[in-house]
């Protein structure tokens, strides 16, 4: 594998090329699941249909991260490297973006006439604290004046948010007692916390009739949100721990085709004690998605466009994920003043919000996350 040099930090392992191609295939159809999203909203919460669960992305990118920082920090946290400086790599890896987000969130919110989505219109003062809560990321409680969309959203700008909101508490874990276990403690860790999302999403503890929760403090959505985030996040770190690569060829056609095939998959219908969308949600969660991180850390690409291509899917991943959704509430609102309930009536609409939205994460990336990560990295990290 090639010897990369991460912005966020000075660090010679073997780069898993093929796990961040993944990433961003998984934040592409992310974007799509919320385009189809829009039209289910505009038509009174009809079913989502195409990419049924494209929310699923979520769970993917936890058991990413928990694989990734396992690898990345596991030797180095409290030997050669301080609690202090991990806080800093990772606030410098995601916080730029996290800012970028929110202050997109105030402008399209702007545009879309500073209304809630039941017309009434919101003050400017609550507009300011909505956005000075998102930049420290202190979550909103439903019904609180700084929800300036009065859907009860943790970040009302922008919405996404929230399980970036998780991954911080999976971080904070992490540095402060989880990468001192053992591989028996950490195993125990992530069975316990295996029971309880089973549990969850078996027996639908929220009444959704899926796992789309944490993005709200409404009932137990913190709770499931919790889990959401640790169950898949310490799976990963295991996995990184055990991992022994087997030879695949492909690996990363394979594991895109898969994750489209799984996302796409119709919503399953029924209840007999337990949901039976929950047992696909469990099936991918706890067996398919584990296997595609396997297999896509121990391919490697072979030629020059695999690896542009994953370079770029890599690149544009946690952008788009954090700055796309902000665009998402104008197409939203324009859907709805439009009365426009199928992708058929929109689709250019629909596909020219998609283009931008790429767009819009790349020069995100280039003209603004790529500098200021590598500011940062210079002012507050120790160099070698």
């Amino acid at each position: 594998m090639s010897k990369q040099i991460s912005l966020a930090y000075a660090d010679t392992k073997p780069h898993y090329e093929l796990l961040d191609g993944l990433r961003g295939i998984a934040a592409l159809l992310v974007v799509f699941y919320h385009i189809f999203e829009g039209f289910s909203f505009a038509a009174g919460g009809t079913p989502i249909v195409v990419i049924n669960h494209g929310y699923l992305a979520v769970d993917f990118f936890f058991i990413l991260s928990g694989f990734v920082i396992g690898y990345a920090y596991d030797d180095r946290l409290g030997r050669t490297m301080t609690l202090g400086n991990f806080f800093k790599r990772r606030l410098i890896r995601l916080h730029p973006m996290i800012v970028m987000g929110a202050v997109l969130g105030v402008v399209f919110y702007v545009l879309q006439g500073c209304e809630r989505w039941d017309g009434t219109h919101v003050a400017t003062s609550m507009i300011i604290l909505a956005l000075l809560c998102a930049l420290f990321f202190i979550p909103a409680a439903p019904g609180a004046s700084y929800d300036i969309r009065g859907n009860s959203e943790m970040f009302p700008l922008n919405g996404p948010s929230w399980s970036l909101f998780f991954e911080y508490i999976g971080n904070l874990l992490y540095a402060l007692f989880i990468h001192r276990l053992g591989n028996k403690a950490l195993a125990v860790l992530t069975a316990l916390s295996g029971i309880g999302l089973a549990w969850f999403i078996l027996f639908d503890a929220v009444g959704y009739g899926m796992i789309g929760v944490g993005w709200t403090l409404d009932g137990m959505n913190f709770f499931g949100g919790l889990l959401r985030m640790l169950f898949p996040f310490t799976l990963g770190m295991l996995l990184s721990r055990k991992f022994k690569p087997v030879k695949v060829r492909g690996a990363f056609w394979i594991c895109s085709a898969v994750l489209v095939v799984l996302f796409c998959a119709p919503y399953v219908e029924g209840k007999n004690v337990i949901i039976y969308n929950g047992l696909f949600e469990f099936f991918c969660i706890f067996l398919v998605f584990p296997a595609l991180v396997w297999l896509a850390a121990s391919g490697k690409t072979t030629d020059r466009r695999s690896t542009q291509i994953c370079k770029f899917s890599g690149d544009i991943s946690f952008p788009l994920y954090a700055v796309h959704y902000p665009v998402m509430y104008l197409f939203y609102s324009w859907l709805i003043e439009n009365k426009y309930y199928t992708f058929l009536e929109a689709w250019p609409m629909a596909v020219t919000v998609y283009v931008s939205c790429v767009l819009l994460a790349y020069a995100s990336l280039k003209w603004y996350d790529q500098p200021v990560r590598r500011w940062l990295t210079c002012k507050f990290l120790p160099q070698k």
